[in-house]
This record gives structure tokens, C-alpha cells and sequence, in this order.
């Protein structure tokens, strides 16, 4: 973990042991735009523990159109299968915004999950979150306008960054949310226009939180509220 800050709040919220344990085995290296972490049905080799970035599990229809799954952050880890009795992804996890985390071995987790308590403990609080924010996501994709959309997954974007700019380009936020370029265009050029974001060839900055969270559906306080219960409860 040599010259990467421990962000990841599943490891930061284990018992000392258990996070020297994880540290010791573990592979933290940088994530890559556009890089694909596992293919859809791929079986699990490794947890993955963001500690900056976000991973989308994609999921992509007949008609060659793509809609974001769920994603996965700093708040938790990819790797479901090896904690809850499946085998493979259920999506294609690909990096939407760069970053670094850490791998861990299925081996290696396995021998985690039978000495300490807190790790599986810790892995199905966040499980429960996780649940929580499908639910959320389905709800606003139902009834929410598309900048509410716009709005709440840039918000998530940047809760997984240490800043207020990252790299993000609109084609990705089209794809993540199943809308079209063009709207994902006039709504990031509205957002600018107000003052509330700088966008420019990929390179996002979030120039106004608080009133991008004015503009955001509710969605956005309920996921971030049952995240907070399940860190809360983890320690």
C-alpha cells in the first residue's frame, strides 16, 4: 500500500488486525478509464476495494444499448460472488472514473472471512447498502427527470474522488444512464451555464456542491443516508 492513502471505507472500518492482514496480501495500483476489471458472467479471481474512482457494472440489451447496473465507489468493493455463493460478475465492471484500489485474492479473502468476524460483517452491512441504493436508482430511473439523473450520478462521481475535478467524458454519463449524448450535452451546458459545473474535453470540475444537490432529486440524500447507517453500524 506503499504511496497510496487507505480510502477504501470497508477497510477502514475492519478492526485493526484485519486491516494489516488485508494491507499485507493485498495488490493497490492505479485504475485506468475505460478499463475493463471483469467481463460480464467472469468469474471472480480477486475482491476489488476502490479507494478513489468508480466502477460501473454494465449491463448492455439486445439492441447493443448500455444502462449502468450499479456502481462501485470508495463506500464499498466488487466481488459479491465471493462473500454471497455466486461465481461470476453480473455485469461488465468497467472503470468510469480513474483512480487506484486494492486487489485481494480469493484465497486470501477466504482465510480473512474465517479469522475475523468483522470482515464478513463488515462486507454484508455494506451489502445491505448496496440493496438500498438499487432501489433508490430504480425509483429515480422511473419517475426522475434526466438532469436529476445527470445531476445525482455526478454527485456520486464525486464522492469518489479526493477533489472537486476529475475526468469524465459525457459519452460515458450517456451510457452509464441510458440517455442520449445530446441530452447528457444540453444538460452539462445548462449546469455550466449556471455556474454550477466547468466541463471542457472530458475534464469535469464541480464548481458548485451545494447547489448541484439543490437540483438533485432525493435519490441522492437516501442513498447517502442508508450508506452513512451502514458505517455508522460497522463500527
Amino acid at each position: 500500500m506503499t504511496g497510496y492513502p487507505v480510502r477504501n471505507r470497508i477497510l477502514l472500518a475492519l478492526r485493526p488486525a484485519a486491516q494489516d492482514f488485508m494491507a499485507a496480501r493485498s495488490l493497490t495500483r492505479p485504475m485506468m478509464a475505460g478499463e475493463v476489471i471483469y467481463e460480464d458472467g467472469a468469474p471472480f479471481t480477486h475482491a476489488v476495494f476502490p479507494h478513489a474512482g468508480l466502477i460501473s457494472l454494465m449491463g448492455t440489451m439486445a439492441n447493443s444499448k448500455t444502462v449502468e447496473k450499479t456502481s462501485v465507489g470508495p463506500e464499498g468493493f466488487l466481488g459479491f460472488g465471493l462473500i454471497m455463493g455466486g461465481s461470476g460478475a453480473f455485469g461488465r465492471c468497467v472503470v468510469q472514473v480513474p483512480g487506484y484500489a486494492s486487489w485481494l485474492s480469493k484465497a486470501d479473502l477466504d482465510q480473512a472471512l474465517a479469522e475475523f468476524h468483522c470482515v464478513r460483517e463488515t462486507m454484508l452491512r455494506y451489502a445491505k447498502s448496496l440493496i438500498a441504493q438499487l432501489m433508490e436508482t430504480v425509483a429515480c430511473n422511473s419517475l426522475h427527470s434526466a438532469e436529476q439523473r445527470v445531476i445525482r450520478w455526478l454527485l456520486t462521481a464525486h464522492d469518489s474522488v479526493s477533489g472537486d475535478n476529475f475526468d469524465l467524458t459525457q459519452q460515458v454519463v450517456a451510457e452509464v444512464l441510458g440517455l442520449r449524448r445530446a441530452t447528457v450535452s444540453a444538460i452539462c451546458s445548462q449546469l455550466q451555464s449556471d455556474g454550477l459545473l466547468e466541463y471542457s474535453r472530458g475534464d469535469v470540475t464541480i464548481a458548485d456542491r451545494a447547489g448541484l444537490e439543490k437540483r438533485a432529486c432525493e435519490c441522492l440524500h437516501n442513498i447517502q443516508k442508508a450508506s452513512m447507517r451502514h458505517y455508522r453500524a460497522a463500527r
